[in-house]
């Protein structure tokens, strides 16, 4: 398996129901954050502004991901001044999955929705761009865009029986093939430039594919053919963050995930995850998490009790896109 599909797997990307909107001129509409969001430009235009960045205009079939779940805006050109509706107020009062604001102006259509991660932790989540922008070309999606939000579209406004389940399918696969066009297009660092760098990708393929191997800088640059030095470098630059940093990062994420399962001990996880003994593993977790592993487990499961997931012994449940969308959009 990929490096991409098997961090997917590890983060669990669940995919929710997805919103028409139709919008005609003036309109500005207010998504304040919580929920990893996908828009997709059926017809018409629109202007994107994420807090902190210049805006980006968008036309009809361009497609837009936000894997950081921040707080943005969608609004008409030209509607910066106008005061902002919030796009959690419109789904509130309008029933069904097709919603209409604005003006008298001119009509564009985008198709909404949001997906989570089950770990949003994970170290490579935080190397995920802010913003992941697959434009048309003269008004023509890539042809991939074009048949999934074509069929997105169409259970939009048609959906039946199982409608979720379809939807929720194709934006699994819309989403991971965003972020491989910005794999293969981006040059900003982060995590998915680092899978584009043939060594870099080396050295990240190793980590994953062997967690609790005796991993060093030295060793990482052997797998990713470089020097030590020229490794280092490398890695920082690409990933943004020094690879033994990632290193712990990731090992602490998957150890977390080991401890939520109701017979894994700390002996047992430690070893998983690359540590001689439970001693240095407790250290470096406690440093981590501010909490042992024993203090941060009983932690953990008393939330998982108190939010009537079951008993203290259960493993917690997954987060769902559903339920999200359902409290947030």
């Amino acid at each position: 398996m990929d490096l991409l599909s098997s961090v997917l797997r590890e983060v669990r990307l669940e995919s929710a129901a997805y919103r028409l909107l139709e919008l005609r001129a003036p309109w500005r509409l207010r998504f304040d954050g919580g929920l990893r969001g996908v828009h997709v430009v059926a017809c018409g235009r629109c202007v994107l502004r994420l807090d902190g960045e210049p805006p980006r205009d968008l036309g009809a079939g361009d497609l837009v991901v936000l894997p950081q779940a921040d707080a943005h805006e969608l609004g008409s050109v030209g509607s910066a001044g106008r005061p902002a509706l919030s796009s959690l107020d419109l789904a509130r009062r309008t029933p069904g999955t097709r919603l209409a604001a604005g003006g008298a102006g001119e009509l564009t259509t985008v198709v909404c929705g949001a997906f989570t991660f089950g770990d949003g932790d994970h170290p490579a989540v935080a190397g995920f761009p802010r913003c992941v922008h697959v434009p048309a070309v003269d008004g023509q999606p890539p042809g991939w865009v074009a048949g999934v939000t074509g069929a997105l579209l169409a259970e939009a406004r048609d959906g039946g029986p199982g409608s979720e389940v379809v939807m929720a399918r194709l934006s699994d696969a819309l989403v991971t093939r965003a972020l491989r066009h910005h794999l293969q297009t981006a040059d900003e660092p982060g995590w998915l430039r680092g899978l584009h760098d043939p060594h870099v990708a080396r050295a990240l393929a190793a980590v994953h594919a062997d967690l609790a191997a005796p991993w060093t800088v030295s060793a990482l640059a052997r797998a990713a053919g470089l020097s030590r030095a020229a490794f280092a470098r490398r890695f920082t630059a690409t990933v943004g963050q020094p690879p033994m940093q990632y290193l712990y990062g990731t090992r602490m994420r998957r150890a977390m995930t080991l401890l939520r399962a109701e017979h894994a001990t700390a002996a047992g996880v430690a070893s998983r995850v690359g540590y001689a003994s439970e001693a240095s593993f407790a250290v470096a977790f406690t440093r981590h998490t501010g909490c042992p592993p024993g203090a941060w487990r009983r932690r953990s499961r008393s939330r998982t009790a108190a939010a009537g997931a079951g008993p203290p012994s259960s493993p917690a449940p997954p987060v769902t896109a559903e339920g999200a969308l359902a409290r947030r959009w």
